[in-house]
């Protein structure tokens, strides 16, 4: 007899928590009708206050647990925007060249902006370097711009 009772109790429990849940789904699908109730005559027209979003940013500038590097740094817009000041062009003649007397080096005639200079290999004349030079043209750099001239007659 005690087995019985035992079960009857648990019966009784379980119906109770399925009545529960029943009740509570019934309730849910049909719920009771809501009452409105007009009120007039009263309207606020206040102004609405918006605030401001704070916003934020987030800075990646970690070293990558995978790779183990830090990103690369960008460069601003500003420092790229740069101009360079173009030095103006040089009028360059190669007017022609003589052997030196027992040597291989040679003397180059070169007219720079309408003045006759006479020029050695490596030699630097008012911001003009020869670099090298031949019997029918030469090569010279100037503010590290390189141009070859041929031989004029």
């Amino acid at each position: 007899m005690k087995k019985s009772r035992k079960t009857y109790i648990l019966l009784g429990l379980v119906l109770a928590i399925w009545g529960v849940l029943g009740f509570r789904i019934v309730k849910t699908l049909n719920p009771p009708e809501e009452k409105n109730e007009v009120v007039s005559g009263v309207t606020a027209d206040l102004p609405v206050v918006i605030k401001k979003r704070d916003t934020f940013s987030i800075a990646a500038n970690y070293r990558d647990p995978f790779l183990g590097t830090l990103p690369k740094k960008q460069r601003s817009a500003k420092a790229t925007a740069k101009k360079e000041t173009v030095a103006p062009k040089r009028t360059i003649a190669y007017q022609g060249s003589v052997a030196t007397n027992g040597t291989k080096s040679r003397l180059f005639f070169v007219t720079v902006d309408g003045q006759q200079h006479v020029f050695e290999k490596g030699k630097e004349i008012d911001g003009v370097t020869l670099i090298r030079g031949s019997e029918k043209s030469i090569k010279v750099k100037y503010n590290n711009h390189i141009e070859t001239h041929s031989l004029n007659q």
